[in-house]
């Protein structure tokens, strides 16, 4: 089902129908600064299982969560004040940071290393969806098989079976997120995407 919803000042009535939705253990799909993102409420394993089947994903493939903001972070994954001000300079934009995990964290979204990857991203449509739930959303790029990016939210909802809503923002992003991992004390680009490495080292 498509949801249009302004994605500059997204309507709060939407906001809530898509988080009653989360809240029901339902996938949606909804825009962020990078591409449209899949998700689900971090602690629904039921739901989450559902990402994995709707993405044809192996369960080896660990899954990003989005964190409403900077403050929540610490919660989910521990962070150092090297890291702390790093995260500050660049967040909210297009990157995700792996960390290493809390207790807080379901096991079924840690890696073997028990880290997480971490998103705050620059998108008023999934800040609003994140601070009404009150918790963070597993995610979920919806890409095609063969790695390209959906651009079109129809085309999300026709090609991802099971999803129960898209929240329609406008045409998505054509790259996903700049991927960044901290947890060995150093700064180490997995994936150069869409954040700018220059600025991470700023």
């Amino acid at each position: 089902m498509l949801l249009p919803i302004n994605p500059e000042h997204p309507e709060p009535r939407k906001v809530r129908r898509a988080v009653d939705a989360l809240e029901r253990g339902e996938v949606i799909a909804y825009p962020t600064d990078t591409v449209y993102g899949i998700g689900c409420d971090l602690f629904n394993k039921k739901a989450i299982d559902h990402i994995y089947q709707i993405r044809h994903l192996p369960k080896t493939q660990k899954l990003t969560f989005i964190c409403p903001d900077l403050s929540d972070i610490a919660h989910y994954a521990i962070v150092d004040n090297r890291q702390y001000r790093l995260l500050r300079r660049v967040l909210p934009g297009p990157y995700t940071f792996i960390l290493e995990a809390t207790r807080e964290v379901p096991k079924i979204v840690q890696s073997k290393r028990k880290t997480v990857g971490i998103r705050v991203p620059n998108h008023p449509v999934v800040q609003a969806l994140v601070s009404e739930l009150g918790r963070p959303i597993i995610t979920s790029s919806a890409v095609m098989p063969g790695g390209e990016p959906f651009i079109d939210p129809e085309e999300i909802d026709d090609a991802f079976q099971g999803l129960a809503m898209v929240l329609d923002g406008g045409a998505g992003g054509l790259e996903a997120t700049t991927v960044v991992d901290l947890t060995s004390g150093e700064i180490e680009i997995v994936r150069e995407g869409v954040g700018s490495i220059e600025e991470l080292y700023g």
